[in-house]
């Protein structure tokens, strides 16, 4: 058999799910990015200050 004729598409037509676990859902979501966005703010911080400080001196002659 070859790789082509296994392959099947599926097409997603609805999910059901209560509203409750999708709030539950969210605010786990949520919760679960604020580490993410802490580690990105500080690596952001890092690389401001590292060109910031190659960058000082260019306007200024």
């Amino acid at each position: 058999m070859s790789a082509e004729n296994d392959k099947q598409e599926v097409t997603v037509v609805d999910v059901k799910m209560p509203f409750t676990s999708m709030v539950i859902f969210l605010v786990k979501l949520t919760i679960a990015s604020i580490p993410a966005v802490i580690i990105l703010s500080i690596i952001f911080a890092l690389l401001m200050a590292v060109f910031g400080g190659m960058f000082h001196g260019m306007g200024r002659y």
